[in-house]
């Protein structure tokens, strides 16, 4: 009964929006951690997309959707000046019938965009050109932002990607040790706190001036792009919910630590985890091929330095919230921020043994 009560509140609340068509039927949309997803089907030219979303982590929906809008408006211009097709190439958000582009009810913010029809989410790179074109795609992303002003857009996680500051909440959690398990998981912590001095090296560099303020997505991982069924190329960067003023190297390194993993990111075999060196080069490949004009010298030379920092502090992240009692990502298991946590640093380990190699595929296809 629960479930058909809230098949007719989806449809109810997707009626509030100028949608073309009648709705026929509500899908919910299990792939994500944070916000809840339903694809709506109609009798017409589109479907849609209708998320409900989760202010525990964004506090204002509002500025997040302002970030969202001039984003893929700014994509929008571009896209059609290019002879793009701007239902594929960009998420369209759709307003309410009264305004604006949020839909608020006692149960949370509601936002909807167009479906992309014809192609799919992969959470792994079960062929190669997947892994290739997901890159060529970040890239393109990456170029067509080049000159939109970062410092428009407003940050809604504040220091998400501040290395140096995950690490402060890092060791505040060890201190706090609400959970107890801190002294389970010494081997775990001591790994990150030999570390403690490398945290800060982008921030550092951002602050200043060395490496240049970006509009970035803050998070690349291959289930963030829809690949064309047919051709299986790049079709559009999705979930623009982390989109902020960052640096070009937290979306290189988030890709290639998602992506180029050799096992789940939760796998309890560690001898099954480590990076791909070939994926590595696949990713590098084309995400060069399209952004390599716009970076920076020391943009470039930096991109595998990010690589290890963002899964140094995705890890971290991890394994701050196995401390804290699993307060922040969706479990399936008991444990899992655990497993997490471990993949992260074995992944860690190998990166820093294979860093000269990467250094020199960047190399290789920045020129």
């Amino acid at each position: 009964m629960g479930d058909i009560n809230m098949t007719v509140e989806i449809k109810r609340v997707a009626a509030e929006f100028k949608i073309g068509g009648n709705i026929i039927g509500v899908d919910k949309i299990e792939i994500g951690h944070i916000n809840t997803t339903y694809h709506i089907l109609t009798d017409g030219e589109d479907d849609y997309i209708l998320q409900r979303i989760n202010t525990n982590i964004f506090k204002d929906p509002y500025k997040l959707t302002e970030n969202i809008l001039a984003v893929t408006s700014f994509l929008g211009e571009k896209i059609v000046k290019n002879s793009g097709n701007i239902k594929r190439e960009t998420l369209t958000l759709i307003e309410t019938r009264t305004g604006g582009h949020l839909y608020d009810t006692d149960s949370g913010h509601y936002r909807m965009y167009i479906f992309i029809k014809e192609a799919t989410s992969y959470n792994t790179a079960i062929r190669p050109v997947l892994f290739h074109n997901a890159a060529v795609a970040f890239g393109r992303f990456q170029k067509l932002l080049n000159d939109f002003p970062a410092e428009r857009l407003h940050e809604t996680i504040k220091n998400f990607h501040n290395t140096q500051s995950r690490y402060n909440d890092f060791c505040a959690s060890v201190e706090k040790n609400i959970s107890g398990r801190a002294d389970t998981v010494k081997e775990e912590i001591a790994f990150i706190k030999q570390r403690a001095g490398f945290c800060s090296l982008i921030m550092d560099k951002i602050n200043s001036g060395l490496i240049p303020l970006r509009v970035t997505h803050n998070d690349t991982k291959l289930n963030n792009i829809m690949i064309d069924n047919k051709t299986d190329e790049g079709v559009c960067v999705i979930d623009l919910d982390t989109v902020m003023p960052g640096s070009v190297l937290y979306d290189f390194g988030d890709s290639i630590r998602f992506g180029a993993s050799s096992a789940a990111e939760d796998e309890k075999d560690l001898d099954k985890v480590y990076m791909s060196l070939s994926l590595f080069e696949e990713f590098a490949k084309g995400f060069l091929s399209e952004a390599r004009d716009t970076l920076t010298d020391e943009e470039t030379e930096m991109l595998p330095i990010g690589v290890v920092m963002m899964t140094l502090e995705c890890g971290m992240r991890f394994l701050a919230d196995y401390i804290d009692g699993d307060k922040y990502f969706a479990l399936h298991y008991e444990g899992q921020n655990l497993d997490r946590a471990r993949t992260q640093l074995k992944l860690v380990a190998d990166m820093e043994v294979k860093l000269p190699e990467m250094k020199r595929i960047v190399k290789k296809y920045s020129k």
